[in-house]
């Protein structure tokens, strides 16, 4: 139990220690009284650039009644924290088959660890790699050319997260949020992601975070099974009964499909075996790179470059009728990298390690698109992703170099591609196109004014020589695998879609919360081994 005291702002050069002073004045307490005081959350206020500011929250534990305390103090800053805990109640009802798991990205891990937390003994399948012999795969596609189609960006041990900023922000509200946090910094993550209020872990952290909750895991009875692939489902009477991996069947009643949005082979397998699937709208676009100082001043004015302020990062959107435009995934101090899983394509996907110290900056840049854009039979998503793709692996050159134009000549309807500060930092070259020989017109427009618009907000966002790269298309699923209340399939009994893949997340946070909540759900139902 505490008193959560917020939106104490601090200058950039003030202390930690000055939030929580601040907050102790504030509930008008003697310091003898106070039993224990910590910083919460900790955000950046750059609205004004001549008056930069952190807003904090502090939690404190006092002597006393603490909520008579906030009821005497009638302040809207001031709130009665009760202690909160997350503890499950097992159900009862018995299992003759194991719990399957298929992917170990985010939805999949933290599913498998609060099932094997409680002693369910989860088997978890996975078709791409170990981190460590995932992690080489992809170094080789990025220098080499050559790509390894069941272990890549999007594939293997944490899912397509693994290769990216480690970013854990999320727009839900959820108490789960917390609990994955404090697991992450157990498990090895930095321990500034918990009073961050946009923490991040970066992609070099994520990776030995990862290896040591498989570990845990495989510790609490779980079993994990790398490079194998799930093939078939085994259906009578609407109840799954087992399934197919690598050509053997394994007798199962219970399967989460936490498998990312990028298994199109696995989404065409379901729709063949008449499980419930609709079309569902994502977005498409290029990665936008500026110099990252650029970025920075344009955020912070004359600030910029203070040592207390982090690397600028942003989230831009504007929508016109029934269509969006947007920033998303933004790489602070990163590189854009090849994210291809089939062969013959090209995908760009946004990176950034920890301390964020590369020269440039990236983010997609993209717009929304529906089913009324590219079709309303289930799959057609993935038709229209792939057209793309394809479309850009051809226009690259047919060996996996990228396209890309520079905003000057986008904008002018040109393809001089005259680099000046701005240099690519996609690591298998790109190759100069007008962006509109990729893409529709209507995906084309809305970034011509999304340029216009964000240009507005950050002065050097449609900088000339800011270079657009691409092609961008795993923003989202394509598809959702509907489920009902109970967190199973409509078609099919036993089978619990799961994850950004089924369609139910968007991002680390946000997927792993789904993974807890399937897990939940079988928890409160069944009963452990």
């Amino acid at each position: 139990m505490a008193i959560m005291v917020t939106n104490i702002q601090i200058d950039i050069c003030e202390s930690e220690e000055t939030a929580i002073q601040k907050a102790i004045q504030l509930i008008k307490i003697p310091p003898a009284k106070i039993n224990g005081a910590h910083l919460y959350k900790k955000s950046l206020d750059a609205r004004k650039q001549n008056r930069i500011l952190f807003v904090c929250s502090v939690l404190l534990q006092v002597e006393g009644d603490e909520q008579h305390i906030c009821n005497t103090l009638s302040n809207p800053n001031i709130s009665y924290r009760p202690e909160s805990s997350f503890t499950l109640t097992t159900g009862k009802r018995k299992r003759t088959t194991p719990i399957v798991l298929v992917g170990f990205g985010p939805a999949g891990i933290f599913c498998a660890y609060l099932l094997a937390k409680y002693g369910y003994h989860p088997i978890v399948i996975e078709r791409g790699q170990a981190v460590e012999q995932r992690i080489q795969a992809v170094k080789q596609f990025w220098t080499n050319r050559q790509l390894h189609s069941e272990s890549n960006v999007q594939f293997g041990e944490g899912g397509a997260g693994t290769f990216s900023d480690g970013k854990l922000t999320t727009r839900i509200s959820d108490k789960r949020c917390d609990y994955i946090l404090k697991l992450l910094v157990e498990f090895g993550a930095p321990k500034e992601i918990l009073t961050k209020a946009k923490p991040h872990i970066g992609t070099d952290n994520l990776r030995n975070v990862i290896r040591n909750i498989r570990n845990e895991i495989i510790r609490l009875g779980g079993t994990i099974h790398f490079e194998h692939k799930l093939e078939n489902l085994n259906i009578q009477n609407n109840q799954l009964v087992s399934i197919t991996v690598n050509g053997e069947e394994i007798q199962t009643q219970h399967l989460v499909l936490a498998i990312g949005h990028s298994a199109r082979d696995t989404f065409h397998m379901l729709f063949q075996q008449q499980i419930y699937l609709e079309p569902k709208g994502f977005s498409v676009g290029v990665r936008i790179e500026h110099l990252q100082s650029e970025i920075d001043k344009g955020l912070y004015g004359k600030m910029a470059g203070h040592p207390n302020l982090p690397k600028g990062e942003y989230q831009l959107s504007y929508r016109e009728k029934n269509r969006g435009v947007y920033t998303f995934c933004m790489c602070p101090g990163g590189v854009v990298v090849p994210s291809a899983s089939s062969e013959n394509t090209v995908v760009t996907n946004g990176m950034s390690e920890f301390k964020r110290d590369q020269k440039n900056a990236n983010s997609a840049l993209v717009v929304s698109v529906t089913p009324e854009d590219f079709g309303t039979h289930p799959l057609s998503g993935i038709d229209f992703q792939l057209q793309l793709e394809t479309c850009a692996f051809s226009l690259g050159g047919n060996n996996y170099t990228a396209v890309a134009s520079t905003v000057s000549d986008f904008q002018n309807h040109q393809c001089q591609f005259a680099l000046k500060s701005v240099y690519p930092s996609y690591s298998l070259g790109v190759t100069p196109i007008h962006l509109n020989t990729l893409f529709p017109s209507m995906v084309t427009d809305m970034m011509q004014k999304g340029l216009t618009k964000f240009q507005q907000k950050i002065p050097g966002f449609a900088a000339p020589d800011a270079v657009m790269t691409g092609v961008e298309t795993r923003t989202s699923s394509p598809v959702r695998i509907t489920r009902n209340d109970n967190m199973q399939s409509i078609s099919v009994q036993g089978l619990y879609p799961c994850g950004e893949g089924a369609g139910y997340a968007g991002g680390i946070m946000s997927a792993a919360v789904d993974g807890m909540k399937v897990a939940e759900q079988i928890i409160q139902e069944y009963a452990p081994d």
